[in-house]
C-alpha cells in the first residue's frame, strides 16, 4: 500500500475522539511503534515492557520516586494520588492522604477504599502477581476514612516507603470487585482499563495498535500531547521501516545496525536515554518435562560453569554491536553495578575439564556425551529481538567449539514470554530483563520466593545461602554493610551460573525531530510521557485533531 495513503487512512481512524482543536503548549498526537502485541490486564499482572509503559499511562500511584530515583525512606517522592503523608513515630505506619480533586475515568472519585482494595489484589496469590513477593513486609492497608488510606508494616527498613508506593498502581474497586481474581486477565475491565492517570484508555485492535487520549479533567492537568497510538508491528524489521516511512514517530529501541541510518533519515535522529535492562543466556534449573527435577544438564553446577567459562564475550559484543555495546557486569544492569563481582573468565580449557569431572565426555564425534546421553539443548529466542538472534547463532557457534550441541528455537514475542520463559518450558533461553533502580529487584528475579506462578524467576534458581545474604544487605540501614553484603550475595549468583550475563540493552530511541521528549528516566523512559510535546509550528495533519473533556 502507498506509505502517504496508509498514513491517511490512519489519520481519518484517529479523529473519533472529536475536534475542540489544540493549540499552544498542548496537542498533538504520537504514534509509538513497537514489535509486540500488547496482553491486556489489570497492573498487578504487568510483565512486559509494553505493558508497564500503558499502565504507567492509566493509573497513578500514591507517590512517584523523585529524579535522583532514591529508594531509601520517602525522601524525593513525589505526590500524586496522595498529596501528603504522614508517618507514626514506630515507623511502622504511614498515613496517606489522598488528593481531593482525583477522579477515576469513568468520574467516579478515588477513595481510600480503593487503595485498600489494591492491596489486597496484588497480595492474593491466586491473582499470580509477579509483585507479590516483593510485599511481604506490608502487612494490610486500611481506610482511615474516605480520603485517607494506613498502610501497616511488619518491620522497619530502608525501603519500606519505596516497596509500597512504587510497586503498587491504585484500581478502581467499583470497575474490578466482582471481577473473580483468577480471571482479571481474561475479563472485560482488563480490555476497557479506566484509571486516574493524565491519559485515559480509548481503543485497542488487536495484534494493530492501542489508543490512549489526554484525559482533559485530570487533577493534574491535562498530558501535552492530545494522544499517544502504540502501533503493533509483527517483527524489528517491520517497526523500524514504519518510523523509516513516516508511518510512525517514535521506536522504543533501534536494532544497532540502523542507528546510523536513521540519524542520516530527514526529520529523523535519535535519542540516547538511560536504561536499566540487560541481556543474558538463561540456563532453566529445573528440568521443562518434570519440574519437580533438577535439570539433567543444568541442574550440575558444573556444568553451568563450563559453559559459561566456553564463551568469549568480549568477540560476542563486537560481532552484534561494533564499538557501541556496552558489556553485561552481571546481575544486574550497568547503572545499578556498584557491587564489583568478578564475572567467570573466557577459559576453554578449564571449560573442558569441568565437563569432563562431571562425566560429560568428548566423543569421536567431536561431541561430548554422558551414559550415552549426548549434550544436547534447545536455546529459544524471541524473533522480534534481532540482538537476541543473533547472540543465539553466535552461542550456538562457540558451545559447538567444546562438544555441546545447540539447537535453536525463534518465535513470536508473546509465545516466547507467555508460553515458554513464564511457564518454564525450555532449556536455555535468550533473556532480557528490566530492573527497577533499587538492588532489591535482584530477589524478584533471583530470589527462591520469585520461582513459579506470577514469580519472575524463570530459572528457578534457588540458593538459601543467596537468598538470606540479599535480605541482610536489604535489611540493614548501614549503607556501607548493605554494599558489602550485596557484593558478597551477588558473586554467590555469579559462581552458581545460572546465566551468563551478556550485554546491557542498547537505550537509543528514533524519534521524528519534531517531538520534544522530556525527562527520560533510567528505570522508565516513558514515565514522563505526558510532559512531551509538538510545537505548534511544526504539527502535522494528525496533531490537528482535539479532545473534548472527559464526562464526569
Amino acid at each position: 500500500m502507498n506509505v502517504r495513503l496508509a498514513s491517511s487512512c490512519l489519520l481519518l481512524a484517529l479523529t473519533a475522539c472529536g475536534d475542540t482543536g489544540s493549540s499552544g503548549a498542548t496537542g498533538g498526537t504520537v504514534i509509538m511503534v513497537v514489535p509486540q502485541a500488547w496482553a491486556p490486564g489489570p497492573p498487578p499482572l504487568a510483565v512486559d515492557q509494553l505493558a508497564r509503559v500503558i499502565n504507567d499511562q492509566l493509573f497513578d500511584r500514591l507517590a512517584e520516586i523523585g529524579p535522583a530515583l532514591n529508594t531509601v525512606g520517602d525522601a524525593g517522592f513525589e505526590p500524586r494520588l496522595a498529596r501528603s503523608w504522614s508517618w507514626a513515630s514506630d515507623s511502622l505506619s504511614v498515613t496517606f492522604a489522598l488528593d481531593p480533586r482525583a477522579r477515576w475515568h469513568d468520574g467516579k472519585p478515588v477513595r481510600a477504599s480503593d487503595v485498600a482494595f489494591t492491596f489486597g489484589v496484588y497480595k492474593d496469590s491466586s491473582v499470580g502477581s509477579s509483585v507479590t513477593a516483593l510485599l511481604g513486609n506490608i502487612d494490610s492497608i486500611t481506610a482511615k476514612d474516605s480520603v485517607s488510606a494506613v498502610a501497616w508494616f511488619r518491620s522497619r527498613t530502608p525501603e519500606q516507603f519505596y516497596d509500597l508506593v512504587y510497586q503498587i498502581h491504585i484500581m478502581p474497586q467499583h470497575v474490578w470487585a466482582n471481577v473473580p481474581r483468577t480471571q482479571m486477565a481474561s475479563s472485560d475491565a482488563a480490555r476497557n482499563p479506566i484509571g486516574s492517570g493524565r491519559f485515559r484508555f480509548v481503543r485497542f485492535e488487536p495484534g494493530v495498535r492501542v489508543e490512549v487520549v489526554s484525559d482533559t479533567a485530570n487533577y493534574r492537568g491535562r498530558a501535552k500531547l492530545d494522544r499517544i497510538v502504540w502501533s503493533i508491528a509483527p517483527d524489528a524489521n517491520a517497526a523500524v521501516a514504519q518510523l523509516l516511512t513516516g508511518q510512525a514517530d517514535f521506536i522504543e529501541f533501534l536494532p544497532p545496525d540502523v542507528v546510523a541510518k536513521v540519524d542520516s533519515t530527514p526529520g529523523l535522529h535519535t535519542v540516547k536515554f538511560p536504561g536499566m535492562v540487560f541481556g543474558f543466556l538463561g540456563f532453566n534449573t529445573r528440568d521443562p518435562k518434570r519440574p519437580s527435577s533438577p535439570h539433567p544438564i543444568f541442574g550440575d553446577r558444573r556444568v553451568r560453569r563450563a559453559l559459561s567459562m566456553a564463551l568469549d564475550r568480549q568477540a560476542m559484543l563486537r560481532n552484534v554491536f561494533d564499538t557501541i555495546g556496552v558489556m553485561g557486569a552481571g546481575p544486574y544492569p550497568s547503572a545499578l553495578a556498584d557491587t564489583g563481582v568478578t564475572l567467570l573468565p573466557f577459559d576453554r580449557a578449564h571449560a573442558a575439564a569441568l565437563l569432563d569431572s562431571a562425566g560429560w565426555l568428548m566423543t569421536p564425534r567431536g561431541t561430548r556425551a554422558k551414559g550415552g546421553v549426548p549434550l544436547a539443548f534447545s536455546l529459544v529466542s524471541p524473533a522480534s529481538s534481532r540482538p537476541r538472534m543473533r547472540y543465539a547463532v553466535l552461542l550456538q557457534e562457540q558451545f559447538k567449539s567444546i562438544g555441546a550441541t545447540v539447537t535453536l528455537e525463534s518465535m513470536e514475542f508473546r509465545a516466547f514470554m507467555q508460553d515458554r520463559q513464564t511457564k518454564g518450558a525450555f532449556d536455555a533461553a535468550m533473556m532480557a530483563s528490566g530492573y527497577d533502580p533499587t538492588p532489591s529487584s535482584a530477589r524478584q528475579s533471583w530470589g527462591s520466593s520469585a520461582i513459579g506462578s506470577g514469580g519472575l524467576n524463570f530459572l528457578s534458581y534457588s540458593s538459601k545461602s543467596f537468598d538470606a545474604t540479599l535480605d541482610s544487605a536489604l535489611a540493614t540501614f548501614d549503607p556501607a554493610r548493605s554494599r558489602a553484603l550485596r557484593r558478597r550475595a551477588f558473586q554467590m549468583l555469579v559462581d552458581d551460573a545460572p546465566a551468563v550475563w551478556l550485554y546491557d540493552v542498547l537505550t537509543i530511541a528514533g524519534s521524528h525531530e519534531r517531538i520534544r521528549v522530556a525527562n527520560m528516566r533510567a528505570d522508565s523512559w516513558w514515565a514522563n510521557v505526558a510532559d512531551w510535546w509538538i510545537p505548534s509550528g511544526e504539527r502535522v495533519e494528525r496533531d490537528r485533531v482535539g479532545l473534548r473533556p472527559a464526562s464526569p
